[in-house]
């Protein structure tokens, strides 16, 4: 959905394919939007590995649980963003675009 609004997506399956997509990157990665519960590795934990590596990346969780331990801890405390589940599209390009320079798009012709 995020590649609707103009923005450079890159996807990976799990937390560690989202580490080495991290490391093979040559751009800037200006956000990370991930689950809170993930298999294998949950959302905070790739978030703590990736900003220990880029301290300036900016963190969207989306859960279905906006109310839990694991939310105010990760989210709040982090000054990180939650997205809730279930959500619209509107709603997901409202809050990509508070956390990110706005896309120009220019057509010619």
């Amino acid at each position: 959905m995020v590649s609707q609004f103009g923005y450079t997506v890159l996807t990976a399956d799990s937390g560690e394919h989202a580490l080495t997509v991290h490391k093979n990157y040559k751009g800037q990665i200006d956000l990370l939007i991930t689950d809170v519960v993930a298999p294998g590795m949950s959302g905070p934990m790739l978030a703590e590995k990736l900003t220990e590596k880029q301290p300036n990346l900016k963190v969207l969780y989306i859960s279905g649980f906006d109310n839990t331990h694991v939310v105010q801890k990760y989210v709040v405390e982090k000054g990180h963003e939650l997205l809730s589940k279930p959500f619209t599209v509107e709603e997901l390009r409202n809050k990509v675009q508070s956390m990110l320079p706005v896309v120009v798009r220019s057509s010619f012709g």
